[in-house]
């Protein structure tokens, strides 16, 4: 039998830079590399990659093009991450897009007061509660950097509070090479034993270095941990437009680029094929104000230029969605979160984080958290296309409704329709007066809303007793270790 040939789905995206800006910009990091170079301040990793033939002069490390050349062969080209039970969750690779939360600003704004203070390893676990109730949030960091602990040993104390209120994966901030070791040896009791963990894991670490092209100890010893049990992480950079980089995009993208090749770079020489996301975090000096945006037009534009360079390596991506740079949560907040958060799906970065972010990163939010969780949804939604097929074109129920008919009562409507029309769980549709009876309540009472009934509600599925106690006993380590040295 003939079959009508049918593009069954094609998902919806966008290039920002052609395959001759592509090979540009990569050039141009190769030479930032091998002729400029990065300040090394780890002395094990000048020597690996002196051994490896790089240049080393004191700090100053230059590597040749053939050496990142081979390291990004080496480097997996995706990986599967899963969650806290052992499910599959993530095949970061591609253009798959997963979106998680804001983490590491000092201040917190209050769910329920609205009040900004300084942030606690309470409302970071909250706000793991919070996105672990969320379906279009996939994976969680640490909403904050909590200040009632000794800042050192904030790791394993934000890890425990992460790791015990959601199921989701984790990506965690580590603030010294002892902490991370903790943190892993605390997520192998939850998966049953190191081997375990790294056959399933649910964690990744961000080790971020300092632009522009510093590579500090800690840093270092960071990556090497967590290369050393072939455990995934994300290397990060961050650059700002005319401060820490220079002014020009293209320019920001190749420093940006040779900064977290890097990082590649020494992950592959300490142990050939640990997992590895060429991170980085690219946005606006703002030269009026003196502060960093996170809601540009300019930043999503070259977060998609470099994922688009990345992606020509075959390397998974990070990207920046869903903050802004609003101090409280008006039209101004959604308009710069739902930009950044379709933009960047449309780029197809992979990982995509600090959906919650507010006032220029200095503030984490459960209720922009909310917020960011609906446009996610309506993105999604977008970016998964129109599926074009015989079923979907429906020629046989239009015929048999006929003119001046209709299509309520036709199964091809009930069977269907939950899958083809997204349906939101916050934004207001229904007619006035109905909304007027409901307490004609705006999005923000109706955020609140949904905050108190997560609050009262969800629970996440808890963690054996003697899970627990060994994760305890490991934090309380981790703090007298980092206390004493």
């Amino acid at each position: 039998m003939i079959q009508t040939a049918f593009p069954r789905s094609s998902s919806v995206s966008f290039r920002v830079l052609d395959d001759a800006q592509v090979r540009a910009i990569k050039r141009a990091a190769l030479d930032i590399l091998e002729h400029t170079g990065c300040t090394i301040l780890h002395q094990g990793a000048r020597a690996l990659l002196k051994q490896a033939g790089a240049l080393v002069k004191e700090e100053r490390v230059k590597v040749p093009q053939h050496i990142v050349e081979e390291c990004i062969r080496l480097a997996p080209k995706g990986f599967v991450i899963f969650d806290r039970d052992g499910n599959r969750a993530m095949e970061v690779e591609g253009r798959k897009s997963y979106y998680g939360t804001s983490t590491a600003s000092p201040r917190t704004r209050d769910a329920f007061t609205g009040k900004i203070r300084e942030t606690l390893v309470a409302d970071i676990a909250f706000g793991a509660k919070v996105a672990d109730a969320l379906p279009n949030i996939d994976w969680v960091m640490p909403m904050g950097s909590s200040q009632d602990v000794p800042a050192l040993a904030a790791d394993v104390h934000e890890f425990e509070a992460v790791v015990t209120n959601t199921t989701k994966p984790v990506v965690f901030i580590g603030y010294s090479a002892r902490g991370s070791e903790r943190v892993y040896e605390m997520a192998a009791e939850i998966a049953g034993g190191l081997d375990a963990l790294r056959e399933r894991p649910f964690l990744l670490a961000y080790p971020e270095p300092i632009s522009p092209l510093v590579y500090p100890d800690e840093v270092v010893e960071r990556i090497f941990i967590s290369a050393d049990l072939f455990m995934p992480q994300i290397p990060g950079p961050t650059v700002q437009f005319g401060a820490t980089g220079p002014v020009t995009l293209a320019g920001a993208i190749a420093q940006v680029v040779a900064e977290s090749l890097m990082g590649v770079v020494l992950a592959q020489l300490r142990r050939p094929g640990a997992p590895c996301v060429l991170g980085a975090n690219l946005s606006v000096f703002d030269m009026t104000t003196t502060q960093l945006t996170v809601a540009s037009p300019e930043m999503s534009l070259a977060l998609a230029g470099q994922a688009e360079v990345a992606q020509s390596m075959g390397l998974p991506t990070w990207g920046l969605a869903g903050a802004t740079d609003s101090k409280v949560l008006d039209p101004q907040a959604g308009m710069e979160s739902a930009f950044s958060i379709l933009a960047q799906g449309l780029a197809g970065l992979n990982l995509i984080h600090d959906v919650g972010y507010m006032d220029s990163a200095m503030v984490c939010s459960t209720e922009m958290l909310v917020l960011g969780n609906e446009a996610i949804g309506m993105a999604k939604r977008f970016c998964r296309g129109i599926e074009v097929d015989a079923g979907t074109l429906a020629v046989d129920v239009v015929e048999k409704v006929g003119p001046g008919g209709h299509f309520l009562q036709e199964d091809h409507t009930y069977r269907r329709f939950r899958q083809e029309l997204w349906r939101p769980s916050l934004l207001a549709r229904q007619e006035y007066s109905i909304w007027q009876a409901d307490g004609a309540k705006d999005i923000n009472q109706r955020i609140r809303d949904k905050l108190e009934q997560i609050d009262q509600d969800h629970q996440a599925s808890p963690l054996p007793d003697g899970v627990l106690a060994a994760m305890d006993r490991l934090k309380r380590q981790a703090e007298e270790e980092i206390a004493a040295d």
